[in-house]
């Protein structure tokens, strides 16, 4: 790549922590233990916590996502970091689900102390959610949804200009509306997640086989990014 002027979209910046662990909260199991897959929706979430900026200032984004179809399932943008924060995005994703569902749930995230907070902790139980949590300072643990950061602030926010936290706001609820619906993916047969979940629902199969297609080969992961001219999007930098 570098022979040929090729440069990769995924960029490594300063980091911000935004994983800050509870020494004193119980410590939940990892029952995940690296194994990112669900024969079906609703067996398991994994959820994270991240930053975004503006002129006027940061913007905190929390979300959930589906293992089963990669769909946004849950998100919440604000000012702050607390554990109400990551509570919203939980309570959305929750408000999805089908009812009377048992323990067959897995709610999975890394140690920052929002996740294992008593009040986070409590309404998984009040849910009859099974909360699991990886370990401190190793992405690997939560790797799915470290990856979806990673490609939602490539797709979304690098490069940008974002003016004020109303501009921000917005695209990114353009984004997941997106990404959930018309997003690309190989993993899943090169099908947006909630087609997906939709083939997966129609046929009955648990776990529908991807179909890769040659275009899909030489087709980025990412599909097609919603379009930089919008001023939606903020203001393109070089």
């Amino acid at each position: 790549m570098r022979e040929h002027g090729i440069q990769g979209a995924k960029r490594r910046g300063k980091p911000w922590r935004t994983t800050v662990a509870d020494p004193q909260a119980s410590r939940r199991p990892d029952l995940v233990q690296r194994n990112f897959t669900a024969r079906e929706p609703d067996r398991l979430w994994v959820g994270d916590l991240s930053y975004l900026r503006c002129w006027e200032g940061v913007v905190y984004f929390a979300f959930v996502l589906d293992v089963f179809s990669r769909r946004v399932v849950g998100w919440q943008l604000g000012g702050h970091m607390r554990t109400t924060l990551v509570l919203d995005a939980l309570r959305m994703a929750l408000g999805t689900r089908d009812p009377g569902a048992d323990f067959r749930l897995v709610a999975h995230s890394d140690r920052g102390s929002q996740y294992t907070s008593a009040a986070y902790t409590q309404v998984l139980d009040d849910h009859r959610v099974l909360a699991s949590v990886g370990s401190v300072g190793d992405a690997f643990d939560n790797a799915m949804a470290e990856s979806f950061v990673d490609s939602f602030k490539t797709e979304l926010i690098a490069d940008r200009v974002w003016r004020s936290r109303s501009q921000l706001e917005l695209a990114v609820v353009e984004y997941i509306s997106w990404f959930n619906h018309d997003r690309l993916h190989q993993s899943l047969g090169d099908i947006p997640p909630v087609e997906f979940e939709q083939v997966a629902a129609a046929t009955g199969s648990q776990q529908p086989e991807p179909t890769v297609t040659l275009a899909a080969v030489h087709r980025c992961e990412r599909g097609t990014t919603p379009s930089g001219s919008s001023p939606i999007y903020g203001v393109r930098t070089s």
